[in-house]
Parts: C-alpha cells; sequence; structure tokens
C-alpha cells in the first residue's frame, strides 16, 4: 500500500514538474480573447509565447489593456511561429478565419483551439479534417457551455438510464444582441456579416444546442434538418438573422434549438426529456429533474467537472499530453464535423424555406 502511495505521489509531482505548453494567440478581432488573457495569471500549465495580430490598434489596445510585452506581438501568423515556436495555437479571428489559421498549423505541426463553431460551412469542415489528419494536428472547439457541469450531470443522467431513451431536447442559447450588449466594434463588423460568420444568431448561438445534441446522441447525424430565422431588428442586424429555431429530427426523438440575439436576457439551458423522466440545466451549475413516477420536481446542484475537464486550457493540455483522447465530446472535431453538417444544412433550410436531409458524412 505504501508502494503504491508513493508512487501515485510521483506521478503526480511528474506531472507538476512538467514544463508549461506554449500557447500563441492567432488574432485579437473576437472579443473572447480578452476572457483568456484575463485568465492566463490562473492557469500555469500554459505559457503565452506569441501573438499574431496585423491590426495595429488591436495590438496596442491588448498590449496596454493587459500590460502586454510588445515582444510578443507580430503581424503574421508565420513570423510568430518561426519566432516563439509555440505548441499550439488559440484562435480568436473571425469564424471565416479558422480555415487558414488551421492550414497554417497544419504547417507547422501545431495543435489548434477555436472559438465555437469550427468554421462557415460543411465544405471548410472536411478541409479541416483533411488537414488534422495529413498533418497529425488536434483540431479543438471551445464552446463556453462545454465547460458547465450542468450539462456533464445531464449527460450522464441520460447515459445510467434514469431518463430512459431520448425522446425531446430543447436547448435556448443567446442574449439581448451583441450591439446591445456592448461587443467591441471589431467583433461587431464581422459578427454581423454572413460571409465572416456564417450567419447571425443562426451560427453563433444556434451551434451551442448543435454541438450539446450531438454529444447526447453519440454523434449520430440527424435524418433532417429544418430552420427558420426572423430580422426582427434589421435596423441593427441587416445582413443576418438575430432570431432562430433548428428542429433536428432522429428516428426516435427530435432536437428544438433556439439560437437568439433577441432574448431580454442572457441564457444558456437546455431541457432533455426521456421517456422516463427529464432534466432541466438551470445555468452554470444547477439542475432540476423529475422522474415519472416522482410527484415533484427535485434541484441540486451539478457536482464540479474534473480538473482536466473545467476549463478550456486544462482541457487543451490534457489532449496534448495524452490523457484525454478527444473523440466523440463536445471538443473534438468528429463531433464538430457533424455540428457543421448541421449547421450548414439549417442555413440552406432557412434559405429555402425547405426540410434538408442529411445522411452521414464521408469518412
Amino acid at each position: 500500500m505504501v508502494g503504491v502511495m508513493a508512487a501515485a505521489v510521483s506521478f503526480c509531482q511528474a506531472q507538476e514538474q512538467q514544463p508549461p505548453l506554449r500557447v500563441a494567440i492567432v488574432g485579437l478581432e473576437h472579443d473572447h480573447v480578452a476572457g483568456f488573457l484575463a485568465q492566463l495569471p490562473q492557469h500555469h500549465e500554459v505559457e503565452l509565447v506569441g501573438i499574431a495580430e496585423a491590426n495595429a490598434a488591436l495590438v496596442d489596445k491588448y498590449e496596454k489593456k493587459n500590460s502586454l510585452a510588445h515582444d510578443l506581438f507580430f503581424p503574421t501568423t508565420d513570423a510568430m511561429i518561426e519566432a516563439r515556436h509555440p505548441q499550439a495555437l488559440l484562435v480568436y479571428t473571425s469564424i471565416a478565419g479558422h480555415r487558414k489559421a488551421i492550414e497554417t498549423a497544419g504547417k507547422y505541426g501545431l495543435a489548434v483551439m477555436v472559438e465555437k463553431p469550427l468554421t462557415i460551412s460543411v465544405d471548410d469542415a472536411l478541409a479541416i479534417r483533411r488537414v488534422a489528419r495529413e498533418r497529425h494536428i488536434q483540431v479543438l472547439v471551445n464552446y463556453e457551455t462545454t465547460w458547465y457541469p450542468s450539462n456533464r450531470a445531464a449527460y450522464d443522467e441520460v447515459e445510467n438510464g434514469r431518463l430512459g431513451p431520448i425522446r425531446r431536447v430543447v436547448v435556448h442559447d443567446g442574449h439581448e444582441g451583441p450591439k446591445e450588449i456592448g461587443v467591441s466594434p471589431e467583433f461587431l463588423s464581422w459578427l454581423t456579416d454572413p460571409a465572416q460568420n456564417g450567419a447571425g444568431a443562426l451560427y453563433d448561438f444556434g451551434c451551442y444546442g448543435v454541438d450539446l445534441m450531438t454529444w447526447l446522441m453519440h454523434g449520430e447525424t440527424p435524418e433532417s434538418v429544418t430552420a427558420v430565422v426572423n430580422q426582427d431588428k434589421p435596423e441593427i442586424y441587416p445582413k443576418v438573422d438575430d432570431d432562430s429555431t433548428i428542429v433536428l429530427k432522429y428516428p426516435t426523438a427530435q432536437a428544438v434549438i433556439q439560437g437568439s440575439w433577441v432574448w431580454p436576457f442572457s441564457r444558456k439551458d437546455m431541457e432533455v426529456y426521456g421517456a422516463t423522466g427529464y432534466v432541466i440545466t438551470v445555468a452554470s451549475d444547477g439542475l432540476r429533474t423529475r422522474l415519472a413516477h416522482g410527484k415533484t420536481e427535485q434541484s441540486s446542484t451539478a457536482p464540479p467537472l474534473p480538473l482536466d475537464e473545467s476549463t478550456s486550457l486544462g482541457y487543451l493540455v490534457a489532449v496534448m499530453r495524452g490523457k484525454i483522447a478527444a473523440r466523440g465530446d463536445l471538443s473534438a472535431l468528429d463531433t464538430n464535423l457533424i455540428v457543421m453538417q448541421i449547421l450548414d444544412a439549417a442555413r440552406e433550410s432557412a434559405r429555402t424555406g425547405k426540410t434538408v436531409r442529411l445522411t452521414k458524412l464521408p469518412d
């Protein structure tokens, strides 16, 4: 017993003694980068070694705001990689910029984590998969809701059979609108451009529910996708939708995914209905559950996630060090290929007013 404990302590010490993962930022036009930079001091397992950004005003803004060394910044991704030798890239460009960033990472054999969604089309997604396979690199997608204990607890309720087979899932995501909540001009510019974002709220917030449903269904491709979008605030968002509903049909289940920029407040929650019960997530860690023979609904707090799965950076480090196999989970490339197939079909359904039937993507 003493020997086992000593071995465990030795292993933990070895893990702690590993040098931090060298990460670099590509792009500063996505406001989520501010959250990453704010969290960086708490993440000793990573070291920021470079930032690629051509916009001098953005460089100046973040250099001053976060007290960053001037020599961290480079005008191009290639120049930054060749000077700083990162092991992984964190991409904060427009969604349309993801493919180029991943192709550059592939050239140098670097892992990549992009902000959700993976890209703007299924064609781009297949090209990204090809790069990942040919260059043997990890491509991961960061969704805020991946790190919610409530979503994992809901998933576990399905997996342990307490709810019975899934029959219906309803997901709500969004806020009052990007302009209304005061995003930066750089972020707003591409977020409201369909060529840079893929769509409006349909992509920006619809992707969360599509990702969650694909995970819950273990990567099953839905039979069909039907989507409707509204433009409730054309004076603010003249080029893109600001309210969306996506309906996914499976052989024995449905999902209704509501992504919107017209909610009266910010929300990210999910309802999972099975044959024998339901679970509803409340914010990041709350649950409401009722089973078929239960007389009342029960409220509870979800248990915390394992350390390696509680933050995007912790997860990235665990994947890079072989502690987690990124397959079939919310951030994995295989999951997000299906997410992009669904989002692409939803955009087409909204455009044509017709249901789009899907088949499994080729391997």
